[in-house]
């Protein structure tokens, strides 16, 4: 039988310092990269289904990209869900 042996993880260990040293200097913004805000919330289902609505009333879709990136249901109906919008509309 033969021993199953590790994958060398140079690489890995390069790519998560390269992405460190992205962020220490500003080339990385945001969550995953990107220049999006986001803006997370947990709300009762009301609440929330509000809160979603006022963001894309402030901050309209066709300008800003704004979208719920995701979201989830928690017990005694609540919502937790996440807003994501670019910073400004050009």
């Amino acid at each position: 039988m033969s021993r199953l042996t590790r994958p060398p993880l140079d690489g890995l260990a390069r790519r998560l310092h390269e992405t460190r040293d992205d962020r220490a200097a500003g080339r990385i913004r945001g969550q995953g990269g990107d220049s999006f805000v986001r803006e997370t919330f947990k709300l009762p289902r009301e609440a929330a289904r509000m809160k979603a609505r006022e963001w894309f009333d402030r901050y309209p879709k066709a300008a800003y990209w704004t979208s719920v990136e995701s979201w989830r249901q928690l017990p005694e109906d609540e919502i937790e869900f996440t807003m994501r919008r670019l910073p400004s509309a050009d």
